[in-house]
């Protein structure tokens, strides 16, 4: 098996087990557990919680231990996370099912960050947005299947059924990844730095590149502003736009139609575009996402809020998958883990942050002004990206010369 097939096949393996113990969580403890709402949003808070503290620890472990080995543990966590959860539904055990969410979600951390720290060291420079993009494609797929699945499950089965399938994703995930190439960590010097320190070496370098900051502010102010969104969708679809459950849903898996598109078109973008295009495009087009949701409540909300979605999928994904191949040809090998983590980072501690403005806004000065925060956001990426001089990158940056190694 080739190393970029085999990394291929793992990235679907676990993504698949993650967005599957991702919606089995929910319907695991409300119809096996009997959890309420506020017990389930701390199940929820623990599992995505993970990104925000495992990630920059996890960086720096990964430019010090082999990547392959990495990766291994990383599915091995989720696999035992799998397995946890089920026990902890067999016995009724909350705080159980909470252990097995945090390590599971912990695990896919640690896969993500060490994935895309591997990458540049199994193909070609040349080939990196298309490998990006195929990457990103298996993800948006199983992202936009599992729910549908797990409910399947659940009402046909049991809820811990999907378990199951997260399981077997991360058992085939970990048969991929044992056929890739064997190796070294990557050189770190022959001093290490504490892993404090080690951090603040990644986070440094993040702060210090023009690119790399430019992609972080834009990331930080567009995910703010999807979080906010995403925590006043259901008052504003039940709400002024009149719409019912079943449409509130079918408006919203717009979204993963736009990620799929996205995926498949970035690397014909690649090919025939500069980069500073599709940067620029990307969060560019979410602002007109955010006017259609504005004009959302006058008629046609459905449709209306249906292109909003697919917008915030669709531009946001090439913007994704070119700002990654930025990324992985800015950083050395032995800072990649570090930065990748930092981005992480910063994306994900922004998140709640953007929901909570959200819901605090509509909750006092209306849904209205809520989407217009919303809209603000957007365009502070965008002009972020307009700002930098990621406007002006015509080509993609000169690789740095430092092999990565498995």
């Amino acid at each position: 098996m080739k190393p970029f097939t085999a990394l291929l096949g793992a990235a679907a393996g676990t993504h698949a087990a993650d967005q599957m113990a991702l919606a089995t969580l929910p319907l695991t403890a409300t119809l096996v557990l009997g959890a309420g709402p506020d017990l389930l949003g701390l199940l929820v808070a623990a599992q995505s919680a993970s990104w925000l503290l495992v990630s920059l620890p996890a960086g720096a472990w990964i430019d010090r231990m082999p990547r392959r080995r990495m990766l291994i543990l990383a599915l091995a966590l989720g696999l035992t996370a799998s397995i946890v959860a089920v026990a902890a539904a067999a016995t009724g055990t909350v705080f159980l099912l909470g252990l097995a969410a945090i390590a599971g979600a912990s695990g896919t951390v640690v896969y993500v960050l060490t994935s895309v720290s591997l990458l540049p060291s199994l193909v070609a420079a040349d080939d990196l947005p298309r490998s990006n993009a195929r990457l990103e494609l298996a993800r948006a797929v199983v992202s936009l299947a599992a729910p549908f699945v797990a409910g399947l499950l659940a009402q046909h089965l049991s809820p811990t059924w999907g378990y199951a399938l997260a399981a077997l994703g991360a058992c085939l995930a970990l048969a991929c990844v044992l056929a890739l190439p064997k190796g070294t960590a990557p050189a770190t010097g022959t001093e290490r730095p504490s892993l404090a320190g080690a951090i603040r070496l990644g986070t440094s370098f993040v702060v210090r590149n023009d690119l790399l900051r430019g992609i972080s502010l834009c990331a930080i102010f567009w995910n703010f502003a999807f979080f906010a969104l995403l925590a006043i969708w259901a008052p504003l679809a039940l709400g002024p736009l009149g719409l019912d459950p079943a449409q509130m849903g079918l408006a919203q898996s717009t979204y993963g139609a736009g990620l799929i598109l996205g995926a498949l078109l970035a690397p014909v973008m690649a090919r025939r575009l500069p980069p500073l295009v599709t940067l620029i495009f990307g969060p560019a087009v979410s602002i007109v996402a955010a006017l259609l949701f504005l004009a959302a409540p006058s008629g046609h909300g459905l449709a209306l809020a249906a292109a909003g979605y697919f917008l915030v999928g669709f531009g946001p994904m090439l913007w994704l998958i070119c700002q990654t191949t930025v990324r992985q040809l800015v950083t050395p090998s032995p800072l990649m883990g570090r930065v990748n983590a930092t981005v992480q980072t910063a994306i994900y501690g922004v998140r709640p942050l953007g929901a909570l403005a959200g819901g605090l806004v509509a909750a006092h000065a209306g849904l209205h002004a809520a989407l217009l925060l919303i809209a603000v956001s957007f365009a502070l990426s965008t002009l972020v990206i307009v700002l930098s001089p990621l406007a002006r990158l015509r080509a993609m940056p000169a690789p740095v010369q430092n092999p990565a190694r498995a």
